[in-house]
């Protein structure tokens, strides 16, 4: 067989690479050829476990939440995460950032990913149910997949598209209560043959607005800011976007390292504002918690946090983009098989569709996205773009 080497030791920005990083792309181009088969088992559980982590840590986070504060939580979620990460990725020999440019690129993602996707989420959970804010945070693949296609050129066909819409619709039926799902059509109806004729819709109109008006503060009207979906609304496209930013960010950083960092600078701006806005509360709940909160706390941190992150977006920096994020929606499955094992609550018949109907979208977006996001040879190529971007997005991670 006869083969040509090309090692490209150009970046994206028209800087050469130095001589180990090229080195290092080499070898991950390499290591990316000879793997054509499937996953192992140890590999898929891998792949899987942030999303059962993130599902778990919400039932943990009921638990927790007569004893704690939101934002508190937040930070307390990051913060000690990101020590325990960068405590491993120094003692498995990855190297900090150095460069000035390299500290302002992780700073930002901790901004973005962060601060503001932890404290919109905090927000939002405070000022919406449980089921709606899980299904506008659990829709983000859909931004992936956008901006995955415009930035890096990656390609779902028309299957996949149709999963991810499909995905959504089992979140739907996953978390929407039931009453409000069999309400919907004849609501539809109603603002349909009211609009132009001053009917029932405009009715509902009225009413939904009557109600907007007096949820505001004092009864002074109503804000956008008041809107819990809003704000989940704001987490979902800050996660999302922080997905994407990784196989920028690995261009300048080891992503295992960028991921400890972000926590850490994103967690802190998140302590300051919950001593400003939660600090008399946050103390008087201190008294309550218990050991099982203590060990609930190391739990969401340790890996609801640092392990299901720090395995998230080094798979993110070397594969597809659109495909590992599709399994965002498995994680309000495993936090409804949570709940129904450690709490109690109860799978409905159309939850259980919900589920199925979830976990047939992350196989039909995975089977038309060439590889499932553990960077394979085809989903490193799709989520790389072009030839320097995808060597960029591997060799960092070595």
């Amino acid at each position: 067989m006869e083969v040509e080497c090309r090692l490209v030791v150009d970046n994206v920005d028209g800087h050469a690479a130095p001589p180990e990083i090229a080195a290092q792309e080499a070898a991950a181009a390499v290591a990316q050829q000879e793997s054509h088969g499937p996953l192992s088992a140890l590999e898929v559980l891998l792949l899987v476990s942030p999303f059962f982590f993130w599902g778990t840590s919400m039932v943990a986070m009921k638990q927790l939440a007569p004893h704690t504060t939101p934002l508190l939580v937040a930070a307390w979620r990051l913060i000690p995460a990101g020590a325990a990460l960068l405590a491993w990725a120094h003692q498995s020999g990855r190297k900090a950032p150095t460069d000035p440019t390299a500290w302002l690129v992780v700073a930002l993602f901790g901004l973005v990913d962060g601060a503001a996707f932890q404290g919109f989420l905090a927000e939002g959970l405070q000022r919406t149910s449980a089921g709606l804010g899980s299904v506008i945070i659990d829709s983000q693949p859909l931004t992936v997949a956008l901006l995955a296609a415009l930035l890096f050129g990656e390609q779902l066909g028309a299957a996949g598209v149709a999963g991810l819409f499909l995905g959504v619709a089992g979140l739907c039926l996953l978390e929407v209560p039931p009453a409000v799902l069999a309400s919907l059509p004849d609501t539809l109806a109603a603002a349909a043959a009211g609009v132009g004729s001053g009917g029932a819709g405009a009715d509902l109109v009225a009413a939904a607005a009557a109600a907007a008006a007096g949820s505001g503060d004092g009864g002074g009207g109503w804000s956008i800011w008041d809107s819990g979906e809003w704000w989940m609304l704001l987490a979902a496209q800050s996660m999302a976007v922080g997905t994407v930013m990784v196989r920028w960010v690995a261009r300048y950083c080891d992503p295992v390292v960028a991921t400890g960092w972000h926590m850490i600078l994103g967690g802190l701006p998140l302590l300051a504002l919950a001593a400003w806005q939660e600090g008399g509360e946050a103390v008087a709940r201190l008294p309550l918690l218990t050991a099982s909160d203590g060990l609930l706390l190391l739990y969401v941190s340790l890996l609801g946090s640092a392990a299901s992150y720090g395995v998230f977006f080094y798979n993110a920096s070397r594969g597809n983009l659109t495909a590992l994020s599709s399994f965002t929606f498995l994680t309000p499955m495993f936090a409804a098989a949570g709940g129904y094992l450690a709490l109690g609550e109860t799978l409905t018949p159309l939850q259980l569709a919900g589920a199925a109907v979830t976990l047939g979208a992350v196989a039909l977006i995975n089977s038309n996205s060439g590889g499932g996001g553990g960077g394979g040879e085809e989903g490193a190529s799709e989520g790389g773009g072009s030839g320097s971007s995808s060597s960029n997005g591997s060799g960092k991670a070595a």
